[in-house]
């Protein structure tokens, strides 16, 4: 829990909006004569604490105090009802009295559109509440779904019309000088969108607004950005649904006229609502649905609308443009006349505002630049030129291109030549037979060396010298080229070899493609009705198989005999 004021204790957050944060809140003690209502220790409220930027501007907090009574005496049993005022430091908030119920916005989205008497019925609690507000001369100018409370009591669902302190604070030269408008996009009067006077009109045509939307779900006027949206409003009208009574359209497009002065009163709103709901029902007698049918006659504009305060002009404002006189009274223009002269101020200097301002010696940085040096904004103004230029293009070669270069491997270059130093040689005396097999063992226990490469061989030099002459070093061989990476393989597009060369595989695939012609043939020539007499092409060669299987056996058959005849002659014979 937070403190806030000496009376109020924040609990938990219940909302967020453009212009602040509402919170559940508790009373830590009564509050005193300045509050319009004193409460009770213990009792829960609701606070809305606005924005830092808002608390921070002086002509918000003035503002602020001075409607400090208009905001505490605006009571009606469909307005939220600000109970007391928190300026403290840089803490601006209104404590209301809590509504625990949604808030309309969310209750459309979560349960659908109303019915038309329904909506009929809830807008004219609605218009209830702004004609009590247009009479004390306080101007919602934000009226949408979203600043209605939904309070149910007694079975009901009681609007509750929120944020009229916000709507007195919108009028301060503090919020002014950030937004052109106040208000939504989507529930924004034409008159507001354009920046005309705005009268109490603006709240008939959000009502009209928030009538179309609780129908039908959505708002008449919809656009991908803001300045669309306020184009449609000021341009087009809006549809009628299929879904909208007759009566209850003609209270909507009344409402959501261009013209702020064919709007009707909010007090003539409530009554023509009502009309059109008793109308339009199921159980509606002739009278009431003819009084719904001529409704437009009840929707009598205001003849005093409220106005909306102009915010006061802030200082420093430029004043209103001066008109030349013209005609007799203006100076007759003489070609001739000496050029006049801008005056000189005071001082006798040029203007201030045609010099560069001098720059400031620092003790810590650079040395004060010349007279005749340019000035370090002028080196700024050339920076973003530079920047701002456009981009040229032109071409690059490939090879210097480090995205497209292919990276080539450098060749290891063998380690630079040392010649030996000539050893002088010594004749080692003859080893005996045993002392050469020691030798011999003592290698095989050393352990392995790296190989050194092979030197060339020395011979001995002549009996008179004792060392043997220098030899010039071997000429290092060139270092080989790096080898060029061989091109792969292609194996080719159709990896079957020809038959009758030694390949299994393509002489299967040659049968399968004999096998395959000769059934075409047979099936799509007239060679089956030819030779088979309408044979099919398996049967067929289920035929010939067979006879040739015959005729091989005949043949072996009367060879046999032969055989075996030839035989029982020769031994009759014998």
């Amino acid at each position: 829990m937070r403190p806030i004021g000496s009376k109020y204790l924040l609990e938990e957050p219940l909302g967020r909006g453009a212009t602040g944060t509402v919170w559940r809140a508790r009373q830590r003690e009564a509050a005193g004569a300045e509050a319009a209502v004193p409460g009770q220790p213990g009792e829960t409220v609701a606070i809305k604490v606005l924005k830092e930027e808002l608390a921070n501007d002086a002509d918000i907090v003035m503002r602020f105090l001075r409607e400090r009574s208009v905001l505490l005496r605006l009571t009606h049993p469909n307005i939220v009802r600000t109970r007391d005022l928190v300026v403290e430091g840089d803490v601006l908030a209104l404590v209301m009295d809590l509504v625990e119920g949604p808030d309309l916005h969310r209750y459309i989205r979560e349960n659908g559109p109303l019915t038309p008497v329904a909506a009929a019925l809830l807008t004219a609690q609605i218009a209830d509440a702004l004609a009590a507000s247009h009479a004390d001369g306080v101007v919602h100018r934000d009226l949408k779904p979203a600043n209605v409370l939904l309070d149910e009591r007694d079975g009901q669902m009681h609007p509750m019309l929120t944020d009229f302190g916000i709507a007195r604070l919108a009028d301060s030269p503090g919020l002014t000088r950030t937004h052109e408008f106040v208000g939504t996009p989507a529930y924004v009067a034409p008159e507001s969108a354009e920046g005309r006077p705005q009268t109490s009109a603006v709240d008939i045509y959000g009502a009209g607004i928030l009538l179309y939307e609780l129908v039908t779900g959505r708002p008449p006027f919809a656009g991908g950005t803001a300045l669309e949206v306020l184009h449609r409003h000021l341009s087009e009208d809006p549809r009628r649904p299929s879904t909208v009574p007759a009566p209850l359209w003609t209270v909507i497009e009344r409402c959501l006229s261009k013209d702020p002065a064919r709007r009707p009163s909010a007090q003539n709103l409530a009554r023509g609502l009502r009309t059109v709901a008793a109308g339009i029902g199921v159980h509606a007698n002739p009278a009431q649905i003819e009084a719904a049918e001529g409704v437009g006659a009840l929707l009598a504009p205001d003849p005093a609308p409220a106005p909306v305060p102009e915010p006061p002009v802030a200082p420093g404002s430029a004043d209103a443009t001066q008109v030349l006189p013209s005609g007799a009274a203006a100076p007759l223009y003489d070609p001739g006349a000496a050029t006049s002269v801008m005056p000189m101020n005071a001082a006798g200097a040029d203007d201030a505002t045609s010099v560069m301002p001098p720059v400031p010696p620092r003790p810590d940085g650079p040395p004060q630049p010349r007279p005749e040096d340019p000035h370090p904004w002028q080196n700024q103004l050339q920076g973003v030129r530079d920047r701002n230029e456009q981009t040229q293009v032109q071409y690059l070669d490939p090879n210097d291109d480090p995205l497209r270069r292919r990276p080539q491997r450098r060749p290891t270059q063998p380690p630079p030549y040392q010649p030996q130093q000539p050893q002088p040689y010594q004749q080692q005396p003859q080893a005996q037979p045993y002392q050469q097999q020691g030798q011999r063992y003592q290698q095989q226990q050393r352990p392995p060396q790296r190989q050194q490469p092979p030197q060339r061989q020395q011979y001995a030099p002549p009996p008179q010298q004792q060392y043997a002459p220098p030899q010039p070093p071997p000429q290092q061989p060139a270092p080989r080229p790096p080898r060029e990476p061989r091109a792969p393989r292609q194996r080719s597009a159709n990896p079957m070899r020809i038959p009758g060369l030694g390949c299994l595989k393509g002489c299967l695939f040659m049968i399968v493609i004999v096998v395959v012609a000769g059934w075409l043939i047979w099936e799509f020539t007239g060679l089956q009705d030819l030779v088979a007499e309408g044979k099919g092409y398996w049967e067929a060669i289920g035929d010939g198989i067979d006879s040739f299987t015959n005729w091989i056996d005949e043949i072996t058959s009367t060879a046999d005999n032969v055989s075996g005849g030839g035989g029982s002659t020769g031994g009759t014979g014998q």
